[in-house]
């Protein structure tokens, strides 16, 4: 493969792929309580699993995105626990079609 090849598909890749302030940009507007720690948290809690570079920095894509954006919004919305909130992401990630305790529904956009 060629030098030009690669670095192209390289900066595509990395485009997809965001740091940490990044998301924070992208999310802040609509949940502003969010802070680096938060996100931290969350993905300790195994409730989002961004890629890591070498040096360990985290990287998420649009998909851990929008798994952020589902767990906000049922934490300020629903005021679930993260237990449950955990367990709705694995049944989703199961390809079922989890319901929520309050009967409530997800944003149909996620």
């Amino acid at each position: 493969m060629s030098q030009a090849l690669a670095t192209s598909l390289s900066g595509a890749r990395a485009k997809k792929l965001l740091t940490i302030g990044k998301v924070l940009n992208l999310l802040t507007a609509e949940f502003s309580d969010l802070t680096p720690s938060k996100l931290r948290f969350l993905e300790e809690q195994g409730l989002v699993s961004p890629q890591r570079t070498a040096s360990g920095y985290r990287k998420f894509t649009q998909l851990d995105i929008e798994r952020i954006r589902i767990v906000l919004e049922l934490q300020r919305d629903q005021y679930l626990p993260l237990k449950v909130i955990r367990s709705y992401l694995a049944d989703l990630d199961a390809g079922k079609q989890p319901s929520l305790p309050s009967g409530a529904s997800v944003n149909p956009q996620h």
